[in-house]
């Protein structure tokens, strides 16, 4: 089995380590602080640790599992693609779309595994969802519409669109199947003067097909809901209780309403991140291109960077 090192054990990167372990897959951890080391020598204390990553880049392990702080990212992840590593990036995958096209030609020019840690697309009820979809069961798509807002941990570098969004932006091009061929952002910043709290991205695909992302860390109450708009019937995923409900509604020829009434088809407690490290492993046994490969890591970055374009030429204060 493929035995990967993990880079980075804080607030996201601990779940990672438990998670591998949990697999069997975990060779060892590279962290840098020494209160985190001790923490990781505690529960893991069969498991090899290294005060810095390059350090373990002669390990005897086929993959590095990148979670660190996203500026970092273009530079490790570099270094173990030319070390011979196959690579699981944490989301976002750099700062820069130019840095994640770098890193896509580099690990095709290596032959290495390219993963971005974009989990949502391993939640089962994204992939039924998208099933539906491309089965038509609503129809023709025509409309995305996501909410993720709460009273959030706020950041002082990235905005609440890097925070929160990354995630949804890379189930919209999953289930649309395409790159958006324009986007607009608008947003406000409230508790910082450089730093955006609430932002609204409006997608547009071909065939008028639209996606639109509403992001806050100054929300009363938290939402997280995903509802798909087709000219047949809606589908709405709730990800607090994760069931997908499909609504046969809609409006007729006549301008009429229809409501042929709702039906659940989809309620489950499967573990998104599970799933995910075992695609990795899976992706590298059998050289296979993982569902969230380095391209889609790019297109993700590219939106995200054209939205904060726009943020910063023309934003609502």
């Amino acid at each position: 089995m493929t035995k990967v090192i993990v880079v980075g054990a804080g607030q996201w990167g601990k779940n990672l380590v438990r998670t591998f372990y949990e697999l069997g897959a975990l060779a060892g951890v590279a962290e840098a602080h020494p209160e985190l080391r001790n923490r990781l020598k505690t529960d893991y204390p069969e498991v090899p640790l290294y005060e810095d990553y390059r350090s373990a880049l002669t390990a005897e392990a086929q993959a590095f599992v990148i979670a660190t702080p996203a500026h970092t990212h273009a530079a490790i992840a570099r270094k173990a693609l030319l070390a011979g590593k196959d690579i699981f990036v944490e989301k976002p995958l750099t700062l820069s779309a130019d840095e994640a096209e770098e890193l896509v030609l580099l690990a095709e020019e290596k032959q290495r595994i390219l993963m971005v840690g974009h989990l949502l697309l391993y939640q089962p009820a994204i992939r039924k969802m998208k099933e539906m979809v491309d089965q038509g069961r609503i129809g023709k798509l025509r409309s995305l519409h996501q909410e993720r807002m709460k009273l959030g941990r706020v950041r002082a570098v990235e905005n609440v669109l890097w925070s929160f969004g990354v995630h949804d932006l890379a189930v919209f091009l999953y289930l649309v199947g395409e790159s958006p061929k324009d986007i607009q952002a608008t947003g406000q910043r409230i508790v910082q003067p450089a730093i955006e709290d609430d932002v609204y991205v409006h997608l547009t695909f071909t065939d008028s097909v639209t996606a639109h992302l509403h992001t806050s860390w100054l929300w009363p109450q938290q939402r997280r809901c995903l509802t798909i708009i087709g000219t047949t019937g809606m589908l709405v995923y709730d990800e607090e209780v994760q069931t997908v409900t499909l609504h046969r509604k809609g409006i007729d020829a006549e301008l009429s309403n229809v409501d042929e009434g709702s039906e659940l088809v989809f309620k489950g407690e499967a573990k998104p991140l599970t799933l995910e490290c075992k695609h990795f492993l899976e992706c590298v046994d059998l050289r296979r291109r993982p569902l969230s490969d380095g391209t889609n890591g790019v297109e993700v970055v590219r939106i995200l960077e054209k939205a904060s374009d726009l943020l910063r030429g023309g934003l609502n204060t």
